[in-house]
């Protein structure tokens, strides 16, 4: 299980866990709740350069399309296959299906902790 108060969070629904250099992005389960059964994910290729705030990607629901945005600035190294193949995988546990690692440039200092992203939510966040 992945220590949720471990992660970082942006107001737009992205979870991130920095690791060094690198941050593993995903979209937390409220977003995944709120946007219903997955169908689609478009995140960027390997090597595109990201900017913490703006548009990288979308993700698509069977109710929705949502904008995915870059909580960091830097370069995609990695992207998740396995939620490309399987983008119900999000559904499943939004945790573990993490969408794209980025080398980090740059760091906001606008991300959240948990306690802060759950009451943005309204304390509908898990």
């Amino acid at each position: 299980m992945t220590d949720l108060n471990a992660l970082k969070y942006t107001a737009e629904h992205e979870w991130i866990a920095v690791d060094g250099d690198v941050a593993t992005v995903g979209i937390t389960d409220f977003a995944a709740d709120q946007l219903g059964d997955v169908v689609y994910v478009d995140v960027p290729a390997v090597g595109t350069i990201v900017t913490a705030g703006q548009v990288f990607g979308e993700i698509e629901s069977t109710k929705s399309v949502s904008e995915l945005y870059a909580p960091v600035d830097g370069e995609v190294i990695e992207v998740n296959g396995d939620v490309d193949a399987d983008p119900a995988l999000v559904n499943a546990d939004a945790f573990a299906a993490w969408l794209v690692r980025v080398r980090i440039t740059a760091e906001p200092s606008d991300l959240l902790d948990r306690e802060a992203y759950v009451a943005l939510t309204g304390g509908d966040a898990q």
